[in-house]
């Protein structure tokens, strides 16, 4: 391969990667990083309660019912253990009919008291 076709080559792979990062919106990676974050503080919370899998899918339920207010502020403790107003918010979300109906249809339990 020449040094032409070489320097051709590194300018549309290059092209093709400022392109690609250019689609990419920042608030959307911002709100993914800020759910995948929630995950982290709501799933532990729910496996006090639920196996592992149910856990997850649990979680998942939960956060498809919050705003994304309540995704940042579940969020916020991320690093400590969750305290009492965060399982209680976490309760209060999962008391909802859309994560209700998120629960059935992954056959997770209501949540007890």
């Amino acid at each position: 391969m020449s040094a032409l076709q070489n320097n051709l080559t590194r300018l549309v792979v290059l092209g093709g990667a400022m392109f690609a990062l250019a689609a990419c919106d920042p608030q959307e990676m911002a709100d993914k990083a800020m759910r995948r974050t929630a995950e982290s503080v709501v799933q532990p919370v729910l496996a006090r309660e639920l196996p592992g899998n149910l856990a997850d899918a649990a979680t998942q339920c939960v956060l498809d019912a919050a705003s994304p207010d309540e995704i940042r502020s579940l969020a916020r403790d991320l690093g400590v253990e969750a305290g009492s107003q965060t399982v209680e918010n976490i309760r209060n979300l999962a008391l909802r009919p859309a994560a209700a109906a998120c629960f059935a249809r992954s056959g997770v339990p209501a949540l007890k008291g």
